[in-house]
């Protein structure tokens, strides 16, 4: 039997553990079903699923936003209520503002604020890891740039260097590569396997099945249950994915990169999925 300092080195070795999940909102049925997987330090996984099938749902319990029903979430061994500031979450595209009067380094500086003191003056350490981070994602010419002039990966890009800002250890990606031709997707993969060889650990939330099973260490198909978690050649599998998708794959190419049938109907999930 392991020892209790065993344990504690096997969590420490976890950059994110979800064990047992149950969580949903009230007067609704559960979101997610008994959830379990994991995300190791310094490596990213891809979570896969249909719409409505609690990704966001997992992302706002593995920050914080609402509590387990049952279960629990770990980030680097500790509950989330105390790693707050090793997190970082990057929205989709579609869900900021890009109207709003305020340039790349703005953005990206916002990165560094905690919650504690929302009118406190930057630091010079703020303004070096604002610059840093936007160097980092090969943005530094347009850093006094309006962010609404900026095409869409330059958008993703810009909500990535404000994750890096802020010095996370685990970064949650809602949908980076949507509508992102493959140059753009390529050399935001690059930024990221990058960081993965840092030690930095990513959760990213994608219908991209292609770019889990290319670019992924793991997989973890999600459908209010977990359908299937592992390495992403033992999970991307047509069964699994049939199950987590609930309708038929068409597999193309020599690669047998899978397709979602059109036409195929998905049954209705409860909302806040």
């Amino acid at each position: 039997m392991a020892s209790d300092r065993e344990h504690a080195d096997t969590r420490r070795r976890l950059a994110l553990e979800v064990s047992g999940l149950w969580a949903g909102y009230p007067g609704k049925p559960p979101a997610l079903e008994d959830v379990s997987f994991a995300v190791p330090e310094g490596e990213m996984v891809g979570l896969v699923g249909p719409n409505g099938a609690g990704k966001s749902t997992l992302f706002k319990s593995i920050l914080g936003i609402i509590r387990p029903l049952l279960g629990e979430v770990r980030v680097f061994g500790n509950p989330v209520s105390e790693t707050r500031a090793d997190v970082a979450y990057t929205p989709q595209v579609e869900e900021v503002d890009w109207e709003f009067p305020v340039s790349v380094h703005d953005v990206v500086l916002m990165g560094r604020w905690r919650g504690s003191r929302p009118f406190r003056r930057w630091s010079r350490e703020d303004r070096d890891a604002a610059e840093g981070a936007i160097e980092r994602v090969g943005l530094a010419e347009l850093a006094n740039r309006q962010v609404g002039e900026l095409s869409g990966g330059q958008r993703r890009r810009v909500l990535i260097a404000r994750s890096i800002a802020r010095g996370a250890r685990l970064l949650l990606l809602d949908e980076p590569f949507a509508g992102l031709d493959a140059a753009v997707e390529y050399d935001l993969l690059a930024i990221l396997d990058e960081l993965t060889d840092e030690g930095c650990s990513i959760l990213i939330a994608t219908h991209d099945i292609s770019c889990v099973a290319s670019a992924c260490h793991g997989a973890c198909c999600l459908n209010r249950r977990v359908q299937g978690y592992g390495p992403p050649a033992d999970v991307l599998t047509e069964d699994v994915l049939s199950r987590t998708f609930e309708r038929a794959l068409v597999p193309v190419g020599a690669d047998r990169e899978f397709i979602v049938a059109e036409g195929e109907g998905t049954p209705g999930r409860p909302e806040g999925g």
